[in-house]
């Protein structure tokens, strides 16, 4: 019989200890692989919602909550800002690009983003059906959206005032959906766009049909006779040195607050690091308790068998044979319990996403493999090697008389 074989059929004698050593090492493996898969998806889709955008400029408040409601639509706007204001920051010699958006308004919880198509060139989108809009009232759908709802080119739906789901409707302003985008696998999924122009008349007490016929504007900031606002602008720097001038500039200058995504979205891996690295420890300890675990089961399970190791020394087996033996025991305790882990982590992300189809973050995903996984089967080998090394020295040293007179 192979060694291999010999060490197997060793832990199936005891399939209590085995199964409790190999769980409690898959539950501490599983709560790390959770981890990593959130904060590799999470920061992944950060990155992907904020390329291309170097600052936001807004109302002054938090910096944060700016970036956040700005960037990823996952907070409440800042406030609203002067249009003229924002037009003549937007012309500085430092700035590349400038998209001005207004915020305020949804459907059912999705945010209805007045923007231009520049907003759209930024995320790179393609349509699956339709165009963009053209007119006021005309809304282009993201692929969540639209999926959820079952909207369609052609559709027409009311508008709410405000962030939350349940609040006032535009009653006398419906939206019509011209165009419905491709999954874009970023915040554009989930966001119904049309013109700022269409959250501006959204709000007006007299309803202008004349309004309706006019072009909206396509690129820049829209132009009007009369004192608006928008709610952001999204910014890209035209060299480095604006990194370094234009945010101060705005903020010492102007009424306006000037955020850096890049900056924020650090400062907010800080806040969220001190919960993360606790959680880890919880499993670290948890993972130290599986491996003392298995080298006491090792061990009581050694003194057990010295007189059938003394056996085995005495038909012919080599010492190193004995050794490597009590050294697989160990392996592939720890070997089934990282594949057990990771299964189980997935497993939680799944569960996760079913419930809540949003998950912790949207476009969470189960069917993802981090590379750091590997670690974890790599550092489990390593917690069973540790664990049986002492076991397996023991039986290296094994006294065949000693054992076989007694």
């Amino acid at each position: 019989m192979s060694i291999f074989k010999l060490s197997w059929k060793y832990l199936m004698a005891k399939p209590l200890s085995t199964g409790l050593n190999i769980l409690l090492l898959a539950l501490g493996l599983s709560i790390i692989t959770v981890l990593l898969l959130i904060e590799d998806q999470f920061e992944n889709k950060m990155s992907r919602d904020a390329a291309g955008i170097d600052l936001v400029i807004g109302a002054k408040g938090s910096p944060l909550q700016l970036v956040l409601s700005s960037v990823y639509h996952i907070d409440f706007p800042t406030g609203n800002i002067p249009l003229d204001e924002a037009s003549a920051v937007s012309r500085n010699r430092l700035i590349k690009s400038a998209i001005p958006m207004g915020l305020g308004d949804n459907y059912e919880g999705f945010r209805i983003v007045g923007s231009n198509h520049e907003y759209l060139e930024l995320y790179n989108v393609n349509f699956s059906s339709g165009k963009a809009w053209a007119k006021p009232f005309e809304v282009v759908l993201g692929s969540k959206v639209a999926k959820e709802k079952g909207f369609k080119v052609g559709d027409t739906f009311i508008g709410s005032h405000g962030i939350a789901s349940a609040s006032h409707e535009h009653d006398e302003h419906p939206y019509v959906i011209v165009g419905v985008l491709a999954p874009a696998n970023n915040v554009i999924d989930e966001l119904i766009l049309t013109s700022i122009e269409s959250i501006w008349y959204s709000h007006d007490d007299a309803y202008d049909h004349e309004k309706l016929e006019q072009e909206v504007a396509i690129k820049g900031f829209p132009k009007t006779d009369e004192p608006r606002e928008i709610t952001t602008v999204l910014v890209a720097y035209r060299n480095p040195i604006a990194a370094v001038q234009l945010p101060r500039m705005v903020n010492a200058r102007s009424s306006l607050q000037a955020a850096s995504p890049s900056f924020e979205i650090a400062r907010l891996y800080e806040l969220l690091g001190i919960g993360i690295s606790l959680i880890q420890g919880l499993a670290l300890v948890i993972i130290f308790i599986a491996g003392l675990g298995i080298f006491i089961a090792l061990f009581n399970s050694l003194k057990e068998r010295k007189y059938d190791l003394a056996v085995m020394r005495a038909i012919g087996a080599a010492k190193s044979q004995l050794f490597l033996m009590i050294l697989l025991e160990g392996v592939m305790l720890t070997f089934i319990g990282a594949v057990l882990g990771l299964f189980l982590g997935h497993l939680f992300i799944y569960l996760l996403v079913v419930i809540n189809e949003q998950g912790v973050i949207s476009g969470l995903t189960a069917f993802a493999f981090v590379e750091k996984e590997w670690w974890i089967i790599a550092y489990s080998l390593l917690v069973g090697l540790l664990a049986s090394i002492i076991p397996a020295w023991n039986a290296y040293r094994t006294d065949i008389a000693g054992q076989l007179t007694r």
